[in-house]
């Protein structure tokens, strides 16, 4: 019925609003399943009661945890014999100081001789609840860890369990007797001796997870070809394969392996061999400037910098500095630094930054003195890289990785103070007559390079030579020309399995002849201009005739170990491509 809006208000019936679908459901529930009073509901109710009979479980199960451990705390006759070890820090002051060995003097230790050492837990596991096994490494050296219960300190259960479960690469610091296994033990590097553990102590732990683990940056990563980017996974055995790209990018773990601490325990070797000859041959150490106001040697491949309001530039390589600084009669000088070269070159033997060894040496009867000494400082180096003891166990160490480390060949005995030298001439000359065509006025390939070297290698057994008298159009202005013949230099460089590792030559002292040249140069040098001048300004003054060489140490020790890639050779390589690590 519709109400007629001109009756009196009072005389209209009353209609009131229909329910909804949702209010009528609710009037019609059972009063029991509705909340008092708006209280929570029965099933809320339940709910509410099953979390608080499930907390109480959990508190129970937790108390009962606690009393166990208790328990077993309490029975641990060794629990002061394990666990976490305070830092320096908190030690008191007044203990005597401990005795440490290292694991590279395990080699040599006597059956029973008790030591504490600090190193790295390499892995872990149990035999049984009574027996477990560690391998503790130290840098390249490792050996195994026996954690039995009973004995005299009465090793309990409870801290076999807690040896077992440490995390791969946590350091710790261990105590124990050495004795001598029943048989060697295969695995590790000290296989004549391992260490029966009474205490041992976490110094630092290491996370579960790591992003790549050491044991896989063991194996040598597969070779591809420098354009490819694909690389397999796994190893023909099934085993991870860990790449280069992030073996650099984890070089932190990566640098733990036995054969990386090798390689840069070579190449620290490499780098004091170096300093012994120069000191023996009384040269002096400088530490020559690594920024210039001007881009020099050329101009190219020169990385440029802000420097304040101007510009300034990354120094290519010592050279003017050593000249200037024989200039300043020095006689002899010398330096290990860093070499910037801001060239796009993606190769296995191409570094944008890497440590040169360099040295500068006045001429007194004629430019062969630069060579010959040159010569002589390699053959020292390599031939105490092969006959010291150290050395020879560090380059076996990663001949287990890459298999040729330790075959590099000198000349035989007859010949040991005497490298094998070529001219440029005679190296095109080997080249062609083996169907690699060379020319005698151009400079050599990297492939021809390589290819020379297999030539030498199967003609003169030999890995080591040197190549003199390139052509002057190849060569730096500041290089003497053969006098008797122009178009060659007196410049040379070294090769090591057929890759250059040197470069050197007698410079131009005569101050007008180096103008000349500079002018002459393509593209022409100004001799007089601010990045100049003050090299320049040296020979006007008068200077010695003089000449020496840079070698790269990265490259030396990527030969001499046969190593496929300059980054193997290099602690934080920097490549067009990386900045970090």
């Amino acid at each position: 019925m519709i109400p007629n809006p001109n009756k009196h208000p009072e005389s209209h019936p009353v209609f009131f609003p229909m329910a909804s679908q949702g209010e009528q459901e609710v009037s019609l529930r059972p009063k029991e399943e509705q909340g008092d009073a708006g209280g929570p509901s029965k099933s809320a109710q339940k709910k509410a009661a099953k979390e608080k009979e499930k907390a109480e479980k959990a508190a129970k199960r937790q108390e009962l945890e606690r009393q166990q451990k208790e328990q077993a705390d309490a029975n641990d006759t060794s629990k002061h014999l394990y666990g976490s070890m305070p830092s320096p820090s908190e030690s008191p002051a007044n203990l005597p100081k401990q005795k440490f060995t290292e694991l590279a003097e395990l080699y040599d230790a006597k059956e029973d001789q008790e030591v504490t050492v600090d190193a790295r837990i390499h892995n872990a596991r149990v035999k049984s609840a009574k027996l477990a096994f560690l391998v503790l490494r130290e840098e390249a050296h490792t050996i195994q860890a026996v954690i039995a219960e009973g004995g005299a300190n009465k090793i309990s259960r409870q801290m076999v369990k807690w040896c077992a479960g440490i995390s791969s690469e946590s350091i710790v610091r261990a105590t124990g007797l050495v004795k001598q296994p029943k048989e060697p033990v295969t695995s590790t590097s000290i296989s004549n001796f391992e260490l029966h553990i009474e205490s041992i102590y976490m110094i630092s732990e290491a996370a579960q997870m790591l992003p790549v683990q050491v044991k896989d940056c063991m194996r040598a990563p597969p070779m591809t070809d420098e354009d490819s980017k694909e690389e397999p996974a796994t190893d023909s055995q099934g085993l991870p394969v860990v790449s280069l790209n992030a073996r650099l990018n984890n070089r932190i773990l990566d640098g733990r392996t036995a054969a990386n601490q090798a390689i840069f325990q070579l190449q620290s070797g490499i780098s004091n061999l170096f300093m012994e000859f120069m000191t023996q041959n009384r040269f002096t150490w400088i530490n020559s400037s690594k920024l210039a106001g001007a881009a020099t040697e050329g101009g190219s491949g020169v990385f440029e910098i802000k420097y304040f309001d101007s510009k300034a530039y990354l120094t290519q390589s010592p050279q003017f500095f050593k000249q200037m600084a024989i200039a300043m009669d020095m006689k002899r000088v010398c330096e290990i630094g860093p070499v910037f070269r801001a060239e796009n070159s993606n190769t296995h033997r191409h570094l944008t930054e890497f440590t040169g060894l360099d040295f500068e040496m006045v001429i007194k009867n004629d430019y062969h003195e630069v060579l010959s000494f040159g010569e002589q400082l390699m053959l020292y180096i390599i031939r105490n890289l092969q006959e010291r003891s150290e050395f020879k166990r560090l380059t076996k160490v990663v001949d287990q990785v890459f298999p040729g480390a330790g075959d590099f060949r000198l000349p035989s005995t007859d010949q040991a103070n005497e490298a094998l030298r070529l001219t440029f001439a005679e190296a095109v000359k080997l080249l062609n007559d083996n169907g690699a065509k060379a020319d005698e006025y151009d400079d050599l390939s990297t492939a021809q390079e390589k290819i020379l070297g297999r030539i030498i290698r199967e003609k003169y057994d030999t890995d080591f030579y040197s190549i003199d008298k390139f052509p002057s159009a190849i060569r730096p202005f500041y290089t003497m020309p053969d006098p008797s013949n122009p178009k060659v230099s007196n410049s040379y460089d070294f090769f090591m399995r057929g890759q250059e590792i040197m470069s050197g030559a007698q410079r131009i002292h005569d101050y007008k002849q180096l103008c000349e040249r500079m002018r002459a140069n393509d593209p022409p040098l100004d001799p007089l201009s601010e990045g100049f001048r003050h090299y320049t300004d040296a020979f006007k003054y008068g200077c010695a005739p003089h000449g020496g060489g840079g070698l790269g140490l990265n490259r030396i020790l990527q030969f001499y170990l046969g190593l496929p890639d300059i980054r193997f050779a290099t602690l934080f390589p920097r490549d067009p491509r990386r900045l970090a690590p």
